[in-house]
């Protein structure tokens, strides 16, 4: 009989132990979307796909409720390198981030997957240059990369998607390498704003220019909100001052 407890003790370990095999999280998918403004500035919205075995769903769970995690918890929780920052400022640090990672999605043999979704605002990505009258050229800076690096370089995972979003009514003009998504018309030029890359594509010699054109009304709201800026202080005062004096002149014509 106590051999017998001994070989079912056995029996039952082992039975845990290769329940506790399947029991993991693996990043099976990395999608990255930066949206261009007219300014240096750009937003990204990142996507890590993420497999969730059946014994670890709870646990998912449990980390997804605990509000106090940062990026650098989940990312020893799930034991992911994608939960970085692809696109960095090159002379600083990001803003405005936010992390929300998504329920699980039920797939097969009770297995699921779940999105972890993070944004940010990168500055110094693109520099400008005016080149014509109310023409602006904005030029990507490549140095802002934050992929995987290989021998040659950065490059994009098999398992990795880059999207560009430029401005409406904005004109690619130069790019390299060409994008996988959209094609060029039959003059060689692109249309839309939605430009994409991916299947391991290499980023060591990455370019990518586009200009905008604004309109005499854009032109015009331009000048004043820069006007704004630069004498923001002055206007502020100059507007506490007109305000004190109707006040002084309310008081003297009441209580004189």
């Amino acid at each position: 009989m106590r051999h017998f407890r001994v070989f079912a003790a056995f029996i039952l370990s082992f039975i845990l132990a290769s329940m506790n095999v399947h029991a993991y999280f693996n990043s099976t998918y990395l999608d990255t979307t930066v949206f261009f403004t007219n300014s240096t500035t750009v937003h990204v919205v990142e996507s890590v796909q993420l497999f969730v075995s059946n014994s670890s769903i709870s646990q998912y769970d449990q980390d997804r409720q605990a509000f106090n995690l940062s990026v650098g918890d989940w990312q020893k929780a799930v034991g992911s390198s994608l939960l970085v920052e692809h696109i960095i400022d090159p002379k600083g640090s990001i803003t405005n981030f936010t992390f929300l990672p998504g329920p699980i999605v039920p797939a097969s043999n009770g297995n699921g997957y779940a999105s972890l979704t993070f944004s940010y605002d990168a500055a110094n990505v693109t520099t400008v240059k005016i080149i014509a009258p109310r023409k602006f050229e904005y030029a990507f800076n490549a140095s802002a990369f934050n992929f995987q690096h290989t021998a040659s370089g950065q490059s994009l995972l098999p398992s990795t998607r880059l999207t560009f979003m430029i401005p409406s009514g904005a004109q690619v003009v130069s790019v390299y390498p060409l994008p996988d998504y959209p094609q060029p018309n039959s003059v060689g030029q692109y249309n839309g704003t939605t430009f994409a890359w991916f299947s391991g594509e290499p980023l060591q010699k990455f370019s990518f220019v586009y200009v905008t054109t604004e309109t005499p009304q854009q032109e015009v709201v331009q000048y004043f909100s820069s006007i704004y800026d630069n004498y923001r202080t002055l206007v502020y005062i100059t507007v506490l001052l007109v305000l004190a004096a109707i006040v002084l002149y309310i008081y003297t014509r009441v209580f004189r």
